[in-house]
């Protein structure tokens, strides 16, 4: 197979999952209304209890609704990646998975190229937010844009890893909300979207330890200080070995020889 096939297919899965998100507006106004409605009506109950102002991870100290703009970037592509997962099985009850799978491509290729397709579209739901955001002078220093998605990028392939582990291990469509929900919640509310860890170390030490440990923790910490033109090293590496973690983990969960495809006969 020559470089053209590889890029041939790429476009291909990448062009249909953009065209699956713009056909399907509902997914698109919801992938914005909840974090929108987290930024504009939750925050202000959150503010009175955390107080005016918290310290970022910059030099200066801003309103709350600031400080968890990042958070919510993260719970969009939390979100999204779940969503991918979950066109996932639909495509495997339907049958197009099979026809998918057995491509003359490497099967790790061919779910790289799925989560390329799925972390573009949270990253276009990310910069749509942020636009309505600073049109309510919700904003971040205008380098922090563009130093932010090489950190969307990672950190929207992590979840989206995430999400593909998760699918290849669930038999049946009705079953993945229920999973859904027991994965997004816990790593959402345990993790530094919503309040920093410091606050979560003064209420419970086995939370705090939780969120620092949480990969979603480490992703937004990685967006925030991108956004504010800074690198977390450390976040950085965790989000990267979870990546190669999870993906690694769900391309073996869909081999036909050792994975859970083999017991669900897509080979």
């Amino acid at each position: 197979m020559s470089l053209t096939h590889y890029m041939r297919a790429m476009l291909g899965i990448i062009g249909r999952e953009l065209w699956r998100f713009i056909t399907q507006r509902e997914r698109f106004i919801s992938a914005l209304v909840r974090p929108l409605v987290w930024l504009f009506v939750f925050a202000a109950g959150f503010r009175a209890a955390l107080g005016l102002a918290i310290a970022p991870p910059y030099d200066t100290y801003i309103l709350y609704e600031v400080y968890i703009t990042p958070g919510l970037c993260g719970m969009i592509q939390l979100f999204n990646g779940m969503q991918s997962s979950l066109s996932m099985v639909y495509d495997r009850e339907m049958g197009s998975m099979r026809l998918l799978m057995v491509a003359p491509l490497p099967r790790w290729f061919l779910l790289l190229s799925k989560l390329l397709a799925g972390t573009g579209v949270s990253i276009l739901q990310v910069y749509v937010f942020l636009l309505i955001a600073y049109m309510y002078e919700i904003e971040a220093p205008w380098q922090g844009y563009f130093l932010l998605l090489p950190a969307l990028m990672l950190t929207g392939l992590m979840l989206g890893a995430l999400g593909l582990l998760l699918s290849s291990f669930i038999k049946q469509l009705e079953n993945f909300a229920g999973v859904m929900n027991f994965v997004i919640f816990p790593m959402f509310f345990m993790s530094t979207a919503l309040y920093p860890l410091w606050k979560l170390k003064e209420s419970s030490k086995i939370l705090y330890a939780l969120a620092s440990y949480n990969p979603f923790s480490q992703a937004v910490e990685l967006i925030r200080f991108a956004l504010y033109g800074q690198l977390n090293h450390y976040a950085l590496a965790y989000t990267l070995v979870t990546f190669i973690l999870f993906s690694s983990i769900a391309i073996v969960g869909y081999s036909p020889s050792k994975g859970m495809m083999a017991r669900k006969g897509i080979g």
